[in-house]
């Protein structure tokens, strides 16, 4: 955490004055990104507790949901518009929220671990 966390304060750093620059540019794109994020992770998560799978692969299932549709769209910002500043933008801001993002629903998946009594039957012991 402290690695992702430092991580965080150097791309900050080599960028705060794109960030500084266009506050409202950020805003516009990290309000519907953490938005996005925890919908898409509630949707999965969510769905792994109704289909009564068990917490080690709801989890995940969630978090990678949440990461890949973050993923996907930066890509396609990318080999769209490679020479719009306005991709950077997004870009730095999608790495400056979907980071802190992350760590909180790993926070809540932890905290609701106890909504998931079943136990995996995709590993079994040696």
């Amino acid at each position: 955490m402290i690695g992702l966390l430092l991580t965080l304060v150097i791309i900050f750093s080599l960028q705060a004055e794109i960030i500084f620059n266009n506050p409202l540019h950020i805003l516009l794109i990290a309000i519907p990104l953490t938005i996005q994020t925890f919908l898409v992770f509630f949707i999965s998560y969510g769905g792994a507790k109704l289909l009564k799978l068990s917490h080690d692969i709801a989890a995940p299932a969630g978090m990678i949901g949440a990461s890949n549709f973050f993923e996907l769209a930066v890509a396609v910002a990318i080999a769209l518009f490679p020479l719009n500043p306005g991709v950077s933008i997004a870009t730095i801001v999608g790495v400056l929220v979907e980071v802190p993002v992350m760590l909180i629903l790993v926070r809540i998946s932890n905290k609701t671990k106890h909504w998931f009594p079943y136990k995996s039957n995709t590993m079994k012991e040696i």
